[in-house]
């Protein structure tokens, strides 16, 4: 039995503020608030784009003590989604900064950014959420 390939559906991320992170993602990456999405201990909303290929289910829970995000501990290092080129990367730069990223050395406090990364593979824009969530943009090394 063959089995379909898995392709992404949504990130969901448990966020300390709800209203606060749902404006965030909304103006950063361009999706809209769709639904609510209640579940035990806490409740969600989840956001999309236009054709729901890109979607975040942004979480609370009753018992969270709001902390920040630290991606050294176990579960979620990161989230990584691509775009095209590098000259992408440069726009989001822009982007991010427009919406209260900072540019940063590091991207290492909420709504931050690092410079653009080139690497062997490609080059990557780190970034951060209002909760420290890490986010990257990444795009892939042009073959000769």
């Amino acid at each position: 039995m063959t089995i379909a390939p898995a392709r992404l559906h949504h990130i969901a991320l448990t966020v300390s503020d709800l209203d606060t992170s749902v404006l965030w993602y909304e103006k950063v990456f361009g999706v809209s608030y769709r639904m609510d999405v209640p579940h035990e201990g806490g409740n969600a909303k989840l956001l999309t784009d236009d054709a729901w290929q890109l979607g975040f289910a942004l979480h609370v829970h009753d018992a969270s003590a709001g902390e920040l995000f630290l991606e050294s501990r176990t579960g979620l290092d990161h989230v990584g989604l691509v775009v095209p080129t590098r000259d992408d990367l440069v726009a989001w730069q822009d982007h991010l900064e427009g919406h209260g990223v900072q540019r940063m050395d590091a991207a290492d406090k909420p709504l931050t950014q690092s410079p653009i990364s080139d690497q062997p593979y490609g080059a990557v824009l780190v970034f951060r959420d209002p909760d420290n969530i890490q986010l990257e943009l990444f795009s892939p090394a042009v073959s000769h």
